[in-house]
């Protein structure tokens, strides 16, 4: 049991999955508001919004796990906030280089 001890409800997971349900309500409303059309991207295959969703989400998982094997969870940097301070994770450049692979997927997929 000691050896998932870091898979705990934290801040950044937290966040992950506000951030997640914040971008489905999104999608969702867009989808109402402005029907797509599939378009052809770098794939050569037609994608919807939600495919491109799909792709970002496992490509997320894929980068973070990648990540904790090869980089691991180190503290980076402590804010200076109150008494103990908030120390920042490595994997918060995990979550950087994601987001922006995200926006890559979405805009040429």
């Amino acid at each position: 049991m000691e050896n998932i001890a870091w898979m705990a409800w934290t801040l950044p997971t937290a966040i992950f999955f506000v951030l997640l349900a914040c971008t489905l309500a999104v999608m969702t409303w867009l989808a109402i508001a402005y029907p797509e059309a599939e378009r052809v991207g770098v794939l050569r295959i037609p994608t919807t919004r939600g495919d491109r969703l799909f792709i970002s989400l496992i490509m997320a998982a894929v980068i973070h796990l990648v990540w904790i094997g090869l980089v691991g969870t180190d503290t980076i940097l402590t804010l200076p906030v109150g008494e103990a301070g908030i120390e920042l994770s490595s994997l918060w450049l995990g979550t950087v280089i994601s987001l922006v692979s995200a926006v890559a997927i979405f805009r040429t997929v």
